[in-house]
């Protein structure tokens, strides 16, 4: 069996990916987060810099087109592409011309597809060899879900792609409203963590802090169970429809898998489906090794594997989440079944 690659994270610079669609409340999060001086040596990298409001944070103007914030912040436009404004951002440091920095926050544009920023952080030789893509942070509209989700794909690719989602205006929502996009987001996308933007606040350790690997064996609840009332049920019913081609599978699998077999398999599907797999998240029991190896791909993009120093639970099968768009989730099933001579002892559809 080809040992499963160790992954490369002392010494690289944790990235932060915030995405959303437009008017989601990004930027004001951000802003949010930026006034404390606990973001003091970060870095953060914005699209359409000059249509932001961020004059009230600003200091003073360190080089073209970086400015330092009152928090200590460095604040850059990115003008060329992310590579070229990584790349940039590590020479003027090494020069001195700017601040020193640990890490680095990425604001995508409202309408981006997050894979191509994902794939740059994942691949691109020189990035990799000074950053780790730690965490993606999306931002859902409790108002403007429905619109958001139902009309333009690069809202539910912003979604799939989530470790975390903050969800926007709830004070602005009603409660069943807010349960309805809540139950939206879990069955979207069942492994990530939700949190309430009035919960969040402006505490940067809540929001930025690494997540430890984890992979949720259960779908969501349905809506019956979330919501209880006929006008939360109505709302979710429409939020539904509107995302009914995007579909989590959650599997347990019960043996340990042969890793070879296993990464053959991922990638002759990602090849089959690539842009229909919005998420792969899992924990893996792999044999010949005593503690799992976390997956996470997006696409087409497969992170590193990492290998975690033990298992968080007393369960020790393997645990994965698949989150798709038009592809029949019981033929991967049993294709991963068949593939791997794995038994899946336990399967939830959402």
């Amino acid at each position: 069996m080809n040992r499963v690659p160790e992954t490369r994270d002392q010494g690289l610079l944790p990235v932060t990916v915030i995405t959303g669609f437009l008017g989601s409340g990004k930027t004001t999060l951000l802003q949010r987060l930026l006034r404390s001086p606990r973001m003091q040596r970060t870095a953060v990298l914005m699209n359409e810099f000059g249509e932001v409001g961020l004059d009230h944070l600003l200091l003073e103007h360190v080089a073209e087109s970086v400015v330092l914030l009152k928090s200590g912040c460095i604040c850059c436009s990115i003008r060329d592409d992310l590579k070229s404004a990584l790349r940039g951002l590590l020479s003027r440091r090494d020069r001195a011309e700017v601040p020193e920095f640990d890490r680095v926050v990425i604001e995508t544009t409202g309408l981006a597809d997050p894979a191509p920023i994902l794939y740059t952080l994942v691949s691109e030789p020189v990035v990799r060899h000074h950053f780790l893509l730690a965490t993606v942070i999306t931002t859902v509209d409790a108002v403007n879900a429905d619109l958001h989700l139902s009309r333009n794909p690069e809202g539910v690719r912003q979604l799939a792609a989530a470790d975390r989602v903050v969800i926007t205006k709830t004070d602005l929502a009603e409660h069943a409203q807010v349960a309805a996009v809540r139950a939206l987001c879990r069955r979207i996308n069942p492994s990530a963590e939700l949190l309430d933007a009035a919960e969040v606040g402006s505490d940067p350790d809540l929001l930025l802090a690494v997540r430890a690997p984890e992979v949720h064996s259960r779908a969501a609840p349905g809506p019956d169970a979330t919501l209880d009332t006929q006008a939360g049920q109505t709302h979710f019913a429409a939020l539904q429809r509107h995302g009914e081609n995007v579909r989590s599978l959650s599997l347990v699998l019960d043996d340990p898998l042969d890793w070879t077999a296993f990464g053959v398999w991922l990638s002759m599907l990602l090849h089959r489906y690539g842009n229909d797999v919005l998420r792969v998240k899992g924990i893996l029991q792999v044999r010949e090794l005593q503690a799992p190896v976390f997956i996470n791909a997006v696409q087409h993009i497969v992170h590193p594997p990492q290998h975690l120093a033990s298992w968080p639970t007393d369960d020790h099968r393997s645990r994965i989440v698949f989150i798709t768009r038009g592809v029949d989730r019981e033929r991967l099933q049993r294709s991963l079944a068949a593939f791997t001579k794995v038994k899946v002892s336990e399967a939830s559809y959402a």
